[in-house]
């Protein structure tokens, strides 16, 4: 009966509270943002920019959280390089200029403990607009070499890149972007991952 007591006390030492506030550092391995362009009305183009930074705070049995994210503008790669160095241009990009873009959410909507979009702000070329970003699928687990909680998934959003002052190329490459966002956040505080 010892044994089993000190089991359980062990195990309800090792689930983090409801309701309390989790900290996570996003994974750069595992944390990307895609994006897709029509072109010409034929093909997609498709890069992506990363690895992306950011914190995420989750209180999953309350139904909130915190999101923080940047990334490199001037990471951008389609995997042609002469098509980069031009989408870092003042008349795309502008990466010398803006070299970081954002997006900070405080709005997140929860089905239960699923999280079902992030309701923000994109900040791109020094303008910020709405963006929500709906989660496609979302998950927590224990990492087993990292010895803590990770959460996790893809998320999608769409903007116009007008809005941010960016018409080159229009109408012929399309004004709507789809945004397609990978990411993995690890949790920061030294309690173990609860199985």
């Amino acid at each position: 009966m010892r044994k089993l007591l000190a089991g359980l006390l062990a195990t309800a030492a090792a689930v983090p509270a409801l309701g309390a506030p989790v900290d996570y550092v996003l994974d750069p391995q595992h944390s990307w943002v895609q994006w897709e362009v029509l072109h010409f009305g034929t093909s997609t183009i498709r890069g992506r920019f990363g690895p992306a930074e950011g914190v995420v705070t989750l209180d999953r049995a309350a139904g909130r959280g915190e999101v923080s994210v940047s990334l490199p503008t001037a990471s951008v790669s389609t995997g042609i390089g002469p098509f980069d160095g031009h989408l870092r241009g003042p008349d795309l990009l502008d990466t010398a200029t803006h070299p970081t873009a954002w997006f900070v959410a405080r709005q997140l909507r929860f089905d239960g403990e699923r999280l079902v979009d992030l309701r923000g702000e994109f900040n791109f070329r020094g303008i910020s607009q709405p963006l929500t970003l709906t989660a496609k699928h979302f998950a927590c687990h224990p990492h087993p070499r990292l010895q803590r909680e990770v959460c996790g998934g893809d998320f999608e959003g769409r903007l116009k890149r007008s809005d941010f002052g960016v018409g080159y190329g229009l109408p012929f490459v399309a004004d709507a972007v789809t945004l397609r966002v990978q990411v993995e956040g690890v949790r920061t505080d030294a309690a173990p991952a609860a199985k």
